[in-house]
């Protein structure tokens, strides 16, 4: 990822985030939005210490 297209991913996750979490068809939307594969996302995730709730597939509550 693009060091432009990343720094721009990040704003929308912290803009998005609330306390330290974030819905998962929010994460969803972000990926769709910035065309940025969900694994991705998701390691940006860990790396802002930000956790996925209300998962779409029942893994995280």
């Amino acid at each position: 990822m693009e060091r432009e297209q990343r720094e721009k991913v990040i704003a929308a996750i912290r803009e998005r985030a609330k306390e330290g979490k974030i819905p998962c068809a929010v994460c969803f939307r972000i990926a769709e939005e910035y065309q940025v594969k969900k694994r991705e996302l998701g390691r940006l995730l860990n790396e802002l210490g930000i956790k996925v709730i209300e998962c779409q597939l029942g893994l995280f509550k």
